[in-house]
């Protein structure tokens, strides 16, 4: 049957840019611990670059799935059902649902590196929280995936 099936799937992984940062981290620490002598310096070398490593690979392992008739973003776990119209949000758009349009209420899983955005509607009535915003790098291709998991045979019927 389908309903194990995974319609959509997504890891928010962290930039490149964030692994040589980690790299430089090491360095730094490296440098501080240089007059302790070369074992300290090599010390602060490895584990300052493996603790920036394991900071920005915890920080990219968040997911965001379509499986179940349930939307699985980070930690909530919402039932298509539950769910209303869904927006798809340009980085302009994106940037004024994260700033001045955005409700204290709403469920937000904001990665910064990933400019594009999907908005949507929680239709539960007795869910205070008004909309999910997710930071996603194919926002057309998760709408479609939770319109699918709503109208299919996967939508937990």
């Amino acid at each position: 049957m389908q309903l194990s099936a995974t319609a959509y799937e997504e890891r928010l992984t962290t930039p490149r840019s964030w692994w040589l940062i980690s790299v430089l981290v090491g360095m730094s620490l490296g440098l501080v611990l240089l007059p302790f002598g070369t074992l300290p310096m090599l010390g602060g070398l490895a584990g300052g670059t493996a603790a920036a490593a394991v900071v920005a690979s915890s920080y990219g392992s968040v997911r965001i799935r379509v499986v179940g008739g349930a939307l699985i973003a980070g930690d909530a776990r919402v039932p298509v059902s539950a769910l209303g119209e869904a927006q798809v949000l340009d980085a302009e758009e994106a940037r004024a649902w994260r700033t001045y349009k955005a409700d204290a209420r709403a469920f937000l899983l904001l990665r910064a590196y990933i400019p594009t955005a999907l908005r949507v509607e929680v239709t539960d009535p007795d869910d205070p929280t008004p909309y999910l915003y997710l930071s996603t790098r194919e926002p057309e291709r998760l709408a479609q995936a939770l319109r699918a998991a709503k109208t299919g045979p996967g939508n937990g019927s």
